[in-house]
């Protein structure tokens, strides 16, 4: 029941997003609005406050490396697949990688990890992980592709810190704990404030937007509603399956212990971001199949990670 409790917020609040946007209560542009919101306030104030408190000295290296093969491996077969398979557009093709290995693993993942690992401290090194090293590759490739000429312009990648406050924030962060700086207590709390509202408008975002990307059952489905079905199967499958299967054949190959290989796995197992979602809704690509995987994976995700918690805990 620990891990159904850590689950239900999510799946509760997702639920008032989608039946506030049905009964018309915040509007036809919420998720928009929303969704800007957590883009350019909350989430860079979560993220600042997150990496300017952490330490960045004594990383596990092994784990974390076994963890980045998982992630490696995932994102990149389904960026490529995403074309492959489903002939996705280039500029569509990071979101589709995103949404099958990028893991929840602010909100959802601590009380997951301090429920079934008992710390955090892993966890800590895959957020900074996936900010610092995954997030920046997703939004520069994403800011590529909104070019009309999808042209690479190093002036425009080089200037991608400034124009976007997701890469911003995360730099200053890092900044702030590398040098031991403190923000002013006035200063603090009025980012802490901002950035509690990250997940919630998140996730009311994306249950508005699944009220206006969900198919009408009052008819036949469409093959392109049928394609999309497909993706999301493949990104499950990904997501929930391959990349903790991955993390754990790395983990072993490094000779890692136990408890380390627990960690590895069920940060492996957590299930898509929702910032692959609010990143998606930004650029104005991917979004169907983005908020459907935050939704989908989060619901079977339990099984993963009870699953590993019982032959490996």
């Amino acid at each position: 029941m620990s891990l159904v409790s850590a689950f239900a917020p999510i799946w509760i609040i997702t639920a008032v997003g989608y039946a506030a946007c049905r009964w018309g209560l915040l509007g036809e542009a919420v998720a928009s609005v929303l969704g800007r919101f957590v883009f350019h306030l909350a989430m860079p104030s979560a993220l600042f406050l997150a990496l300017s408190r952490m330490p960045l000295s004594g990383f596990a290296g092994r784990p974390l490396l076994a963890f980045g093969v998982s992630t490696a491996a995932v994102v990149g077969f389904g960026w490529v697949g995403a074309s492959w398979l489903f002939g996705r557009k280039p500029g569509e093709r990071p979101i589709w990688g995103m949404a099958a290995g990028y893991v929840n693993s602010a909100n959802l993942g601590i009380p997951i990890a301090t429920q079934v690992l008992g710390n955090v401290s892993f966890l800590a090194e895959v957020v900074l992980l996936q900010v610092l090293v995954v997030t920046p590759v997703i939004l520069v490739a994403l800011d590529r592709h909104s070019d009309p000429a999808g042209r690479v312009r190093i002036r425009r990648i080089a200037s991608l810190p400034v124009r976007n406050p997701v890469i911003l924030a995360s730099l200053l962060g890092v900044a702030f704990s590398a040098a031991g700086l403190h923000l002013p207590s006035t200063a603090g709390a009025s980012l802490t404030l901002l950035s509690g509202a990250a997940v919630p408008a998140a996730l009311v975002a994306l249950g508005a937007s699944l009220h206006h990307t969900a198919p009408s059952r009052a008819e036949p489905a469409e093959p392109a509603e049928l394609a999309e079905l497909a993706e999301l199967a493949v990104i499950t499958a990904l997501k929930l399956v391959a990349q903790p299967v991955i993390a754990y054949a790395a983990g072993l190959a490094l000779h890692l212990s136990a408890p380390q290989l627990l960690a590895v796995v069920v940060c492996a197992g957590l299930p898509t971001a929702q910032n692959t979602f609010i990143y998606s809704q930004e650029y104005g690509v991917g979004e169907a199949v983005a908020n459907r995987a935050v939704v989908v994976t989060t619901t079977l995700s339990l099984a993963t990670l009870a699953t590993a918690a019982a032959l490996l805990g």
